[in-house]
């Protein structure tokens, strides 16, 4: 095939591919969300104590996070294909494993090792979803539909959860990713189509290409968010000022900084980061903004299925069930990615950041039971709008503004963005709640409304860095054809040419002049432009 000919293919293998990738998507955030349900069970079963069952969630949060990066690059530089049914075979393997442990330490490893096999199926998905889905509207639909599906599990897996536990058994939670999970991988071998040529890459003999990887680099940034996510995590448990919290964080700091030395010390070719990646337009705008849905989700599910069944006396699927209409919420609002092609994504993420201060102003004062048509419903509904517009568009305009040959590190940093705002946010909130809450009685809102208060603070201090910092005239004029264009292949990580520049356009391959592109590749800048 002709390099500058795009792929085509069906619409039916397109969209029963994409259902595939959302199904994944699905499984990640279920893989958290449905232990919620399922802690109090596991507590008296595996005789767990409550820093042992935060650890069972927190696992699979550290090693997702912390191995995103690696996917992404393995996506970009090898076989995005691989990486994806690789990843979801391996999650289903293991949570077969786990639904038959019956041992803790045993059980928190396989989390672990669960939370390493999901992150290879989010970049991965992402990678081919950009190339499936090359024209911008088409595309924007398919992310929106894939994030949809991420917050439908965020919430439905605390139904399903509750099903389980209450019907059968909470091996039945790690059961249902194998059922589930094992036959996406066995299809996705037959229907998801050899990647598109990368001349660039295909040029690069193997220990070329292998030193892409930049495994010294990623293997610094991640150690720095292992160590980062521990301490934050323990500090809700063991308390803030101590050893345990302490210690990890400097070092954490330490090797976050030297991992930015050494980025910028390397050939931006073999960079896992490259430096030029945070001087896009608005990229780090739109990372901070990505800190924000997963966040709230999950502090809604930890403070309201907790108050729910320990103070109010409500089974695990009663308070699972209350919580549905944010589910519902999250997914149709996650159809609305083709509004960013006639609404500026910055107002839709503003809209969305002001819906959920909103709707956390209003579970502030939610501290009764029978408070729930007139506060927590609307609350639910409001917020999970607000935060389905945040992650849906900030999404979209993350890929928007960044070249389609790095879609893999893209979606490993955006993804990495939810999971580390919900490790660090539910970390803070937790600490909050029990500080508070240690100077009422058991039975006192007062904790849960601080937490509250705070996270009307945080959407305040990012809704505030949006409005000052994203560039709504970069985002006009120097859409991700026109960079990709402008720049050499040396500033994108695509290898070197002395005088001609290759570049991925929406799934192209077009060659132009340094400084004096081509007609075909000139036209394209323009349309995108426009």
């Amino acid at each position: 095939m002709p390099p500058h000919e795009q792929p085509h293919y069906s619409s039916a293998r397109k969209y029963s591919l994409l259902i595939l990738f959302c199904l994944a998507q699905f499984l990640d955030t279920f893989n958290i969300s449905a232990l919620f349900s399922a802690i109090p069970t596991l507590q008296h079963s595996l005789n767990l104590s409550l820093a042992e069952s935060t650890w069972l969630i927190s696992a699979f949060n550290l090693t997702f996070a912390s191995f995103l990066l690696v996917s992404g690059r393995i996506s970009d530089v090898y076989n995005p294909k691989h990486a994806f049914i690789g990843g979801i075979f391996s999650l289903g393997m293991i949570s077969l494993g786990a639904g038959f442990t019956e041992e803790k330490i045993p059980l928190i490893i396989l989390r672990a090792l669960c939370g390493i096999a999901g992150s290879m199926t989010i970049p991965s998905a992402l990678s081919l979803i950009v190339t499936l889905f090359p024209e911008p509207l088409e595309q924007a639909r398919a992310i929106g539909a894939f994030g949809g599906c991420g917050a439908v599990g965020n919430v439905l897996g605390l139904v399903i959860g509750g099903i389980f536990v209450e019907f059968a058994s909470w091996h039945w939670v790690f059961w249902f990713v194998t059922v589930v999970g094992a036959p996406i991988a066995l299809i996705c071998i037959f229907l998801i189509p050899p990647p598109p040529r990368r001349p660039d890459l295909d040029a690069l003999s193997p220990s070329v290409r292998f030193k892409t990887l930049d495994l010294v680099g990623v293997s610094i940034l991640t150690a720095a968010l292992v160590l980062f996510i521990f301490a934050v995590t323990s500090g809700s448990t063991v308390g803030w000022p101590t050893a345990e919290v302490l210690v990890p964080l400097f070092v954490a700091v330490l090797l976050f900084v030297a991992f930015f030395v050494y980025e910028t010390r390397i050939p931006t070719e073999r960079a896992a980061v490259p430096p030029h990646t945070w001087f896009y337009p608005n990229f780090s705008v739109l990372f901070g903004a990505a800190l924000l849905p997963f966040f709230w989700w999950t502090t809604i599910s930890t403070i309201f299925v907790t108050l729910w069944q320990t103070v109010y006396g409500r089974s695990a699927i009663s308070s699972a069930i209350h919580i549905i209409p944010s589910s519902v919420t999250a997914f149709l609002i996650s159809f609305t990615g083709p509004l960013s092609h006639r609404v500026s994504p910055k107002y839709l993420i503003l809209l969305g950041q002001l819906l959920l201060i909103t709707a956390s102003i209003l579970l502030a004062y939610a501290d009764a039971e029978n408070k729930y048509w007139s506060m927590i419903f609307p609350a639910f509904i409001l917020g999970s709008a607000g935060a389905q517009l945040t992650f849906t568009h900030t999404n979209v305009a993350i890929f928007r503004t960044t070249p389609p040959s790095i879609a893999g590190t893209v979606g490993a940093l955006f993804n990495g963005a939810l999971q580390l705002g919900s490790a660090v946010g539910i970390a803070a909130v937790a600490s909050i709640q029990s500080s508070v809450g240690a100077k009422h009685p058991p039975d006192s809102y007062a904790g849960r409304r601080a937490a509250y208060w705070f996270v009307v603070a945080a959407v305040a201090i990012e809704a505030t860095a949006v409005v000052v910092f994203y560039r709504v005239k970069a985002e006009r004029k120097e859409g991700v054809e026109e960079l990709s264009a402008k720049e050499g292949p040396e500033e994108l990580g695509l290898g070197s040419a002395k005088d001609s520049v290759t570049v991925s356009v929406w799934g192209k391959d077009e060659k132009a002049k340094r400084g004096t592109p081509n007609k075909e590749a000139t036209e394209d800048s323009r349309n995108a432009s426009t």
